[in-house]
C-alpha cells in the first residue's frame, strides 16, 4: 500500500515499550557520537544502540570511550540482552546487530569485510520491529551505509535524523542519506537530541490503529482554523502532486503535524504560509503523505486461502489455457503484486496437468518513487523474515545488498503510476486486490469506487479487501467467499442502478486543457466561447466552419462539416490535419501555417474534396484571429461549396480555359513546393543547431569523463595513503594498548589503591586494590566522586581534592578505615605529558601494621 499513513502495529509480540534510537557512524564518528550522547538527558527514557564500523580483528574500546561523555550506562551488546531505558548499547567487533522481541541479537556478518553494511542491518531490523516508533540517526562516515536503513524506517513512518554534512568530519554517509530523500531532520550532532525530543514531545495525537476505519479525528490546537488544512491541500494540488480532498482528515493531519514539528511551527496556518513558494517542502510533504507499508504475504491466512482454495477454483472455472488478469491497487514497492504472482505459480505447479494459462498482474500506485523501486525488484535481507527459505531459493536471486526477484516472476507484473480516484480503471479483470486503501478514503470516494470495481471485474471475478474493510452497502454487487478474510466474488445477479462514475469524467472536469494549446480556460461558461465564435462567423453568413488552435486542434464546430472532415480510425483525434479529407489535407495544412504567420486571410479556390475524379469542389478560407482576445492565436477555417465537377462541361470548354486552370493548379503546386522547401530549410537549420549542441555536449561529456578519470586516480592515490595512515594508526593503537597494559600491571603490582579523577572530580580510572576501599564498578567510570561511598572516616575528601587543585599543594593524611584499618591518603595533581594539570591522583597506602606497632611501642 502506498497511502497516506503507515498504520501503527500495536500488537507485535515481544516489542519493547522503550523508545529505541539506532545510531550509525563510521570514520570521524567518535567525536559525533560523544557530542550526540553528551546531549541526551539521562532521564529521557531513551535507549540508544550504536553501530560503528570497527576493525573485526581488534578488541573494541568504544564503550569505555563513550562512557566518558554520558551519564547513561554504556555497555557492549551481547546476545539476548534486553533493551532498557537510559542505556547505550554498543556493537561488538565482527558482528551484525539486530533488534527483535525487545532484545538485542548478534550474528556473524554475511558479507566479507569491506562489503558489510552493519548500520543498514540494524536500521532495517528496527523498522521491521518497531514500525513507526523506530528512530534512525546517521552521523559522520564514509560510504553510504545507513541510507537503505533510513529509507526502511521512513517507509514505516519512523523518525530519521542525519548530521549536518558541514559539521561532519566525513560527510559521505550523511550526504548519501540526504540525497536519497529519506531524512526528516538535518542538524549538528549536539543539536540532534533536542530536535529529536522536541519531535517526540509533539507526538500526542491519537494513534490510528491499523485497520481502524472509524479512526477519531486528530485534535488541532485550540482555535486552529480549518482553512489551514484546506490551504495546504490546495498548494499540493497546485504543485501538480495530487488532490487529497477525498482522504480522511485524521490521516492527513497526523502527517502534516509531523512536518510542523520538524520545522517547529505551532499552527497549521503558519505551516501553510511556509509552504507558499517552498517547492522543496511541498515535495517532502507529498512524500510524507505517501509513506507506504507493505510486505510479502501479509495476512498469512489470506494467502493460504488463495493458494489452497480460491485460485484453484478460479482456474477451474476459467478453463485450461485462460489468461488471468489481476489488478493490485496501491501496490507500494511491489511486495503484494509479487506475492500474488508467486502464489499463482505455486498453484500452477501443483496442478495435475501441465498448465497452459498465464497471469498478468497490473500493479499501480500513486507514488512514482515506489513504482520505480517495485520495478527494480530488489529487496533487503530482512525479507527473509517474511518469505520462506523455499520461496527465497525458488523466486529470488541473492545479490550483494539482499534479494532480487526472479525474472520469471518479474515478467508477470506490469507496474505503472496510477491514481484510482481520477485515472481510468483496468477492465476485464479476474481478480482485483485493494487492501488497506479504502480505510483512508472518505465515504463519497468509497461509494464511487465500489461500483467501479464491480465494472472492472469479469463475471465471477474476485475482490480482495483489507482486514478492516468491507463492501459496505454494496452487498448486491459482491457476495462473500470468506467474509473473515475479506474475499468477495463479483455478483452476476446485480442489477446496475446507474452507470458507474468513471474517474475519467472527474479528471476532465477538474483538469483544464494545457495552456500550451492556448485553448480558453474551460472554467468559462460555454456560452462565452460560443458567442465569441458566432460574432466572427456572422461576418461570413455563418457557413460551415471550425475554430482551431495553432496546432490544428478543433475547439469549436459550426454547421455541417462532415463533407470536408471525417474522424480518423483508431483513437479519437480532433485535429484538423487528421480529420481533413484527402483532397484538401495538404493544401489546408499549408494554408493554416501561412495564415498564422500573417494578418491577411489565405484563400484556397475550387479544391476537390477527394482525390477521385468528379469529387465535389470547395473554397476554403483560413484566417488568423486577433480579436476578440478570447480567440487570439487561433484560426477560423471556413468552407464554401462550389458544387460538383461536371465532366460533360469540361469537355466543351476551350483549350484556353483548360490551360488557365492548369496554370492555376501549377501555381498552387509551386506554392506548396516553395512552402515545403522553406520548411525543409528551417528543419535543416534546426537540425544543424541541434547537431552543434550535441557536439558541444559530447565535448563536455568527454571533458567530464577525463575529469572523472583523473578524480578516480586521485581517489585511488588517496585511498592508498589512507590505508598507509590506517596501518600506522593501528600500530600506534597497538603500542598504546601495550603501554596501557604495562601501566595497569605496574599499578596492580604495587598493591597500592589508586584513584584517578578528572578536573570535574569524575572517576577516570582506578586500580583493583581501590575496589576494597571505595565501592567501585567498571560502570562507575565517569561518575562524580560525590556519588561514591567509601569505607573511610574521611568526609572532607572531596574538599581536600578541590583545595589541592586550587593550590597544587600535595595533601597527605592518615585516615581510619573500617575494621580497624588505617590508610595514608595522599592527594596530588594529575599532570599530562605537557605538564598541564588535568585532574587528581589519590593513593591509599595501608599503614595498619605501622599504626599497631606504634601503639604497642607507646604502651610499652
Amino acid at each position: 500500500m502506498s497511502l497516506v499513513e503507515t498504520p501503527p502495529s500495536t500488537t507485535r509480540a515481544g516489542t519493547t515499550d522503550v523508545r529505541v534510537v539506532g545510531i550509525g557512524a563510521s570514520a570521524g564518528g567518535l567525536d559525533a557520537l560523544e557530542q550526540f550522547l553528551g546531549h541526551v538527558p539521562p532521564t529521557s527514557g531513551l535507549a540508544c544502540i550504536v553501530v560503528q564500523h570497527l576493525d573485526p580483528t581488534q578488541k573494541a574500546m568504544l564503550a569505555q570511550l563513550l562512557q566518558r561523555s554520558t551519564p547513561m550506562r554504556v555497555v557492549e551488546a551481547t546476545e539476548g540482552m534486553r533493551i532498557e531505558p537510559g542505556c547505550v548499547y554498543v556493537i561488538p567487533p565482527n558482528s551484525a546487530l539486530t533488534v527483535a522481541g525487545g532484545a538485542l541479537h548478534l550474528a556473524a556478518p554475511e558479507q566479507p569485510r569491506g562489503l558489510r553494511l552493519p548500520v543498514d542491518v540494524l536500521f532495517e531490523s528496527l523498522a521491521l520491529e518497531l514500525q513507526e516508533q523506530a528512530i534512525g540517526v546517521v552521523l559522520s562516515g564514509m560510504g553510504s551505509d545507513g541510507t537503505a536503513g533510513l529509507r526502511a524506517i521512513k517507509a514505516k513512518g519512523g523518525l530519521t535524523l542525519v548530521q549536518d554534512p558541514d559539521s561532519a568530519q566525513f560527510d559521505s554517509m550523511p550526504r548519501s542519506a540526504i540525497e536519497a530523500g529519506c531524512v526528516d531532520i538535518v542538524a549538528p550532532a549536539d543539536e540532534m537530541p533536542s530536535r529529536m525530543l522536541s519531535m517526540l514531545a509533539r507526538e500526542t495525537l491519537p494513534e490510528i490503529a491499523a485497520g481502524d476505519a472509524h479512526a477519531p479525528q486528530v485534535a488541532r490546537p485550540p482555535g486552529e482554523p480549518v482553512t489551514g488544512l484546506a490551504a495546504i491541500l490546495r498548494l499540493l494540488q497546485r504543485r501538480g502532486k495530487h488532490d487529497f480532498t477525498f482522504y480522511k482528515h485524521s490521516t492527513l493531519l497526523r502527517r502534516i503535524e509531523r512536518r510542523m514539528g520538524i520545522h517547529r511551527l505551532p499552527t497549521m496556518d503558519a505551516y501553510a504560509a511556509m509552504l507558499e513558494g517552498n517547492e522543496q517542502e511541498l515535495d517532502l510533504l507529498f512524500k510524507e503523505l505517501l509513506i507506504g507499508v507493505t510486505g510479502f504475504f501479509r495476512d498469512t491466512p489470506v494467502w493460504q486461502a488463495l493458494k489452497s482454495e480460491v485460485l484453484p477454483r478460479l482456474l477451474a472455472e476459467r478453463g485450461p489455457g485462460h489468461h488471468l488478469r489481476a489488478w493490485v491497487v496501491g501496490c507500494s514497492t511491489g511486495e503484494e503484486a509479487y506475492s500474488l504472482a508467486m502464489t499463482y505459480r505455486e498453484v500452477q505447479d501443483a496442478m495435475p496437468q501441465s498448465p497452459t494459462g498465464s497471469l498478468q498482474v497490473f500493479a499501480t500506485d500513486l507514488s512514482k518513487d515506489a513504482i520505480e523501486s517495485a520495478r527494480r525488484g530488489s529487496y533487503s535481507p530482512a525479507i527473509s523474515g517474511e518469505v520462506s527459505a523455499d520461496r527465497l531459493a525458488r523466486f529470488f536471486t541473492r545479490h550483494d545488498d539482499g534479494y532480487r526477484i526472479a525474472k520469471s516472476i518479474r515478467e508477470m507484473v506490469v507496474f505503472a503510476p496510477h491514481d484510482v480516484a481520477v485515472d481510468p480503471p483496468f477492465t476485464k479483470l479476474d481478480m482485483l486486490s485493494c487492501r488497506n486503501l479504502l480505510i483512508y478514503l472518505t465515504a463519497p470516494l468509497q461509494k464511487r469506487l465500489m461500483p467501479l470495481f464491480h465494472y472492472s471485474l469479469r463475471p465471477g471475478g474476485l475482490l480482495l479487501l483489507g482486514s478492516s474493510e468491507s463492501v459496505g452497502r454494496f452487498e448486491s454487487l459482491f457476495e462473500p467467499l470468506d467474509a473473515k478474510l475479506r474475499l468477495f466474488r463479483r455478483s452476476d445477479k446485480a442489477q446496475a442502478q446507474a452507470v458507474p462514475e468513471f474517474p475519467l469524467r472527474a479528471a476532465a472536469a477538474s483538469h483544464p486543457i494545457s495552456k500550451e494549446t492556448r485553448v480558453p480556460d474551460d472554467s468559462l461558461p460555454p456560452s462565452t466561447l460560443q458567442a465569441a465564435a458566432d460574432r466572427v462567423l456572422l461576418q461570413d453568413i455563418a457557413p460551415p466552419a471550425v475554430l482551431v488552435t495553432d496546432r490544428g486542434d478543433i475547439v469549436y464546430i459550426n454547421g455541417r462539416t462532415g463533407r470536408y472532415l471525417e474522424p480518423a480510425a483508431g483513437k479519437a483525434n480532433w485535429n484538423i490535419h487528421v480529420m481533413a479529407r484527402e483532397g484538401i489535407r495538404a493544401p489546408l495544412a499549408a494554408a493554416l501555417d501561412q495564415a498564422l504567420g500573417q494578418t491577411e486571410p489565405v484563400l484556397l479556390a475550387a479544391l476537390p474534396v477527394e482525390a477521385d475524379p468528379g469529387s465535389p469542389l470547395v473554397d476554403i478560407s483560413v484566417r488568423a484571429l486577433a480579436d476578440p482576445p478570447l480567440l487570439a492565436g487561433m484560426a477560423m477555417v471556413v468552407f464554401r461549396d462550389v458544387g460538383p465537377a461536371e465532366p460533360t462541361r469540361r469537355r466543351r470548354r476551350s483549350a484556353g480555359s483548360v490551360h488557365r486552370e492548369l496554370e492555376v493548379e501549377l501555381q498552387r503546386t509551386r506554392d506548396e513546393a516553395q512552402a515545403l522547401r522553406e520548411e525543409m530549410r528551417a528543419s535543416q537549420e534546426e537540425l544543424q543547431a541541434a547537431n552543434e549542441e550535441l557536439q558541444s555536449t559530447n565535448e563536455e561529456l568527454q571533458s567530464t569523463n577525463e575529469e572523472l578519470t583523473s578524480s578516480k586516480e586521485e581517489m585511488q592515490s588517496m585511498n592508498e595513503e589512507l590505508q598507509a595512515v590506517n596501518v600506522e594508526l593501528q600500530s600506534k593503537i597497538a603500542d598504546l594498548e601495550l603501554a596501557q597494559s604495562d601501566m595497569r600491571n605496574l599499578l596492580n603490582s604495587t598493591d597500592i589503591a589508586t584513584l584517578f579523577l578528572d578536573r570535574d572530580l569524575n572517576v577516570r580510572r582506578f586500580t583493583e586494590r581501590a575496589r576494597k576501599i571505595i565501592s567501585l564498578r567498571d560502570s562507575d567510570v565517569g561518575r562524580p566522586l560525590s556519588d561514591l561511598t567509601t569505607h573511610l572516616d574521611y568526609p572532607e575528601l572531596q574538599s581536600d581534592v578541590r583545595d589541592m587543585l586550587r593550590t597544587l599543594l600535595v595533601s597527605e593524611k592518615q585516615i581510619r578505615g573500617g575494621e580497624g584499618q588505617w590508610f595514608s591518603v595522599r592527594v596530588m595533581p594529575y599532570r599530562t605529558h605537557d605538564d598541564v594539570i588535568d585532574g587528581a591522583v589519590i593513593t591509599f597506602v595501608d599503614i595498619t601494621a605501622a599504626k599497631e606497632l606504634e601503639a604497642r611501642l607507646r604502651n610499652a
